[in-house]
């Protein structure tokens, strides 16, 4: 496949399942505004080049004017694994900029804690700094629908919370930067779709530690969800759709506690 034929099918072949949500999800959200600088942050997986080609095309033919960078972070990938994310930057047509950290070898040394946690924290910031020296003020990341309704179950499920993947974030530690999330509504099945038609292969975890570990706790459970809704929606379709759907019609008249800013409410302070 040529370049222009894989831009080709996000707008054609893909365009109710990809490009319409993707574009979508830019306006009901607010992700961009004119005059941005997006550093787009490249993990080697496909979800990550899939964002990197639809910001592509949306910079290209969108009605205001936004810039584009790139940005691989290596926290200490295989050869075989960066020299992957390499080749298909070059297939795809997108121009990365690499920069390297230790992040691997510090996770790999973690006794405690979640390993993926802490690998996903730290790379969150190496990637704000590089992003802020690229002149950017936002950081798109590739997380889509599919993510959003896990990390929802997970809240409750095993957190006793209810909280959501967000489409957009303000940096606490970062003053200036924000995170946006554009595949927000887009599902991983129409991701996979879409790289198999196109014949492409994406790295999925080149993480040293999970290389050697089997069975993690956190990757465990997020698969644990996925099963949750594939069985769900044997029965009802729209299982997944109607949880994603649930964190955007909070009835709050009907919810007994919540908290906000570090503060704790009641439904029995105005009961």
């Amino acid at each position: 496949m040529s370049v222009a034929e894989i831009e080709r099918s996000i707008i054609k072949k893909f365009r109710k399942e990809i490009w319409c949500p993707f574009v979508k999800s830019v306006k009901q959200y607010e992700l961009l505004q004119e005059g941005d600088r997006v550093a787009v942050c490249i993990s080697g997986g496909k979800d990550s080049f899939l964002l990197a080609k639809c910001m592509q095309e949306l910079c290209r033919h969108g009605k205001y004017q936004f810039w584009l960078e790139f940005i691989v972070m290596d926290p200490g990938y295989a050869p075989q694994n960066r020299q992957r994310i390499e080749e298909n930057a070059q297939k795809l047509g997108v121009p990365v900029r690499i920069f390297a950290s230790d992040i691997f070898a510090v996770v790999d040394s973690v006794q405690t804690g979640s390993a993926c946690y802490l690998c996903a924290r730290m790379r969150r910031g190496y990637l704000y700094e590089f992003a802020k020296k690229c002149g950017c003020n936002k950081i798109a990341l590739g997380h889509h629908f599919d993510d959003v309704v896990g990390t929802t179950l997970l809240s409750m499920l095993y957190g006793a919370e209810i909280k959501t993947m967000m489409p957009k974030l303000r940096s606490t530690g970062h003053p200036g930067m924000e995170l946006i999330r554009p595949l927000y509504a887009v599902r991983e099945r129409d991701v996979v779709r879409w790289a198999q038609d196109n014949d492409l292969h994406f790295l999925n975890c080149a993480c040293r530690f999970t290389e050697r570990v089997a069975n993690k706790e956190e990757e465990s459970k997020r698969r644990e969800m996925k099963q949750l809704l594939a069985h769900m929606e044997q029965t009802n379709p729209e299982a997944a759709n109607n949880v994603f759907r649930s964190m955007h019609n909070v009835a709050l008249d009907c919810i007994v506690g919540w908290r906000k800013d570090g503060k704790r409410g009641s439904f029995l302070d105005e009961y």
